[in-house]
Parts: C-alpha cells; sequence; structure tokens
C-alpha cells in the first residue's frame, strides 16, 4: 500500500499561536457599553444660564434727574414730629422747713446742753463738750436764720432746683411727708450723691403735683420712718421744749 498525503482538513494538522486565538475571539464586536457611550449622546434641555438672561436689554430707571428744580416760595414743611421742651410746673418756696420758736425752746436748749457739758467734764471727756456747744450753735442757726426761696420747676425732660438740673433717668421714685407743719416732696436719686432731693410745695398741692409726677415716675404710697425719725417723733411728743400752740390758744 502506497501512503497517502494528509488533507489540510485533518484534525491532525498543526495551527499557529496567532490562528489559535483568532479562533476563539468573537468573528463582530458585541455592543457593550463604555464609559463614553453610557453617556447620553444627546444633551438634555437644562437651563443655562444665558437662556434665562433676557436678550434685550431692560431699561432701568435712573435715579438722577437732568432737569433742574424748580424754585418753589412756599417753605417745606418738616416730616418728623417737632420736640418740645415743655414746663409743666413752676413756683418759688422756701429751701427747707422753717418754723418759729419762743424764748424756751431755745433756753431748754442751753440747759440740756449745759447738763450733757458738765457730764462730759466730770469724765474728762473734753472733745465731746466742744461737739455738744457745736451742735447747740448750728440748731440756733437753723431755728433763727429764715431760708430763702428757691425756684422749683418740672418740665418734660426733668426737674429743675435753683441751677441744678435732674433728667428723668436720673431720679428714681417719689413720695410726700408733712414736716414741722409743711407738705415736703421728696425724690430719690438713683446715684449715691445726692439721694434724695427736698422740694417745698409752697402754695402747690399734693394732688396736684402728684398728677404732674405720675406719667413720669413711680409714686410710693408708703414710707416706712426711720429710726432716728421714730426717735425725734417720741422725744417730741413726751419731753417737749416749749409748750404746743393748741395748748397756748386754750
Amino acid at each position: 500500500m502506497s501512503a497517502q498525503p494528509f488533507d489540510n482538513a485533518s484534525p491532525f494538522t498543526e495551527v499557529s499561536g496567532d490562528q489559535q486565538n483568532d479562533q476563539f475571539l468573537p468573528k463582530e464586536p458585541m455592543d457593550l457599553p463604555t464609559g463614553r457611550q453610557a453617556l447620553p449622546r444627546e444633551p438634555k434641555d437644562l437651563p443655562l444660564p444665558e437662556k434665562e438672561l433676557p436678550k434685550e436689554p431692560v431699561e432701568i430707571p435712573s435715579t438722577t434727574t437732568h432737569e433742574e428744580p424748580k424754585p418753589t416760595t412756599q417753605p417745606r414743611e418738616e416730616t418728623y414730629p417737632r420736640h418740645e421742651v415743655k414746663t409743666m410746673l413752676a413756683w418759688s418756696a422756701p429751701g427747707r422747713p422753717f418754723q418759729d420758736h419762743s424764748r424756751q425752746y431755745h433756753m431748754s436748749i442751753l440747759l440740756i446742753a449745759f447738763l450733757f457739758s458738765l457730764l462730759a467734764f466730770l469724765f474728762s471727756q473734753y472733745l465731746l463738750i466742744g461737739v455738744i456747744w457745736s451742735l447747740v450753735f448750728m440748731n440756733y442757726a437753723l431755728t433763727t436764720v429764715r431760708p430763702h426761696d428757691y425756684h422749683y420747676r418740672i418740665s418734660t425732660e426733668g426737674i429743675t432746683l435753683e441751677d441744678y438740673f435732674y433728667l428723668w433717668e436720673e431720679l428714681y421714685d417719689f413720695y410726700f411727708k408733712h414736716v414741722q407743719g409743711h407738705d415736703v416732696l421728696h425724690v430719690r436719686t438713683r446715684a449715691l450723691l445726692p439721694g434724695e432731693l427736698t422740694i417745698m410745695l409752697g402754695v402747690m398741692t399734693k394732688d396736684h403735683v402728684r398728677s404732674v409726677l405720675l406719667p413720669f415716675l413711680p409714686y410710693r404710697e408708703v414710707v416706712k420712718p426711720t429710726f432716728m425719725e421714730k426717735s425725734g417723733d417720741w422725744l417730741s411728743r413726751n419731753f417737749p421744749l416749749e409748750p404746743r400752740k393748741n395748748a397756748t390758744n386754750k
């Protein structure tokens, strides 16, 4: 038997490496989405900033005008309210309470001062003796020299006492007292000094002054007396230095 040559299509035909790789690859490309192919091919209709702006320029009214203002003969009226300082009350009264005393009052003061000075001399308290007689002299000056009249004024801005002016913001409250037969207005201040303003009402009544001060300051209806005031009232009732006027009139 003669040997027959092998056919090219036999399974034993040798195939190169490139041909083997080509056999396993697909003959047609597959439609796999890539990075660029995943994006939409046509852009979406999104509003652009340029499209939102008007195509034609808009006329903006200018604030400045080239026309000259016409002269007006009438004066311009003020649009804001005019604030005026208005005087509510004004009067003149003595600067402090004053009461005339009899000769017996001064003699009683001298007798009491002499007795206390004698006790101080026995205990060798010479400095105390000087203090006692200085108080006697001050009392004599206050009870014999009449005070001069002060000018008081209550306005929409505050209270004026002669040359001193106090704003409403500097004052705290007010109340009334009856001292030596006179009605006295006491106005307390927010600051430590002077602390309190003593104003004699004179011809003014308490009801009238109260009605004027209430829109600006709170009114203290009840004022508790201090220890010194209680002691002075007790001494004046139990040990009067002069006879009372009611007793003398009888």
